[in-house]
């Protein structure tokens, strides 16, 4: 058995080693990181978009509704892909329905039907993305084809030509990561933004 005598040294060195540990590890190291975060053009404080006005509109990682109090949309806003939590960040999740529940199925149906009528197009022209929403339900991005089936409409509904809103878009479009993964996408925030600013 070991006497305290002994056993105190252990104690110390112990005790000294966490002390020691703790500050670099649970101090130093989290004030590093964070600072080195706010170093890169994606800050390491939520990649907040301003809008026209210098206020934070958004995030670029997080998709939001661009509706009314009811919920109807915008017309002179970009829509994005519907959401399966309502773009509520603390509960992202996609519906988690398989592509033959009849639930999904009706859904869908029914998101055409309205993407349709709000476009003034058939229903067979809106593409998949503007009927489905993504495994997260915040993704902030929409296919080409989805923002291109909304030129009309932002055109009208903002008085700018066809062809100014595509610029936007542009602008407001990446291709596939390393110029192969995935496919090319349009962020809908900074679409909106663009926009705002253009008025």
């Amino acid at each position: 058995m070991s006497s305290p005598r002994t056993t105190w040294p252990h104690v110390r060195v112990a005790l000294r080693a966490m002390l020691v540990l703790t500050l670099l590890l649970g101090v130093g190291y989290p004030l590093l990181v964070t600072g080195l975060g706010r170093l890169v053009p994606a800050r390491a404080d939520g990649s907040l978009v301003a809008g026209p006005d210098g206020d934070v509109v958004g995030s670029a990682l997080i998709g939001q509704a661009f509706t009314d109090a009811d919920g109807a949309p915008l017309p002179q806003y970009l829509q994005p892909r519907p959401s399966a939590t309502g773009y509520d960040a603390a509960a992202s999740a996609g519906s988690n329905l398989g592509p033959e529940n009849p639930d999904l199925v009706a859904a869908v149906e029914e998101r055409r039907e309205a993407v349709a009528a709000f476009e003034g197009v058939d229903p067979a022209a809106v593409p998949p993305d503007a009927v489905t929403a993504s495994a997260s339900g915040l993704d902030p991005h929409i296919s080409p084809e989805y923002a291109e089936l909304q030129v009309p409409r932002l055109a009208r509904e903002r008085g700018l030509t066809p062809d100014e809103v595509r610029r936007v878009i542009a602008d407001a479009t990446t291709g596939p990561d390393l110029g192969f993964l995935g496919q090319a996408a349009v962020d809908v925030l900074q679409v909106n933004v663009a926009l705002d600013r253009l008025a």
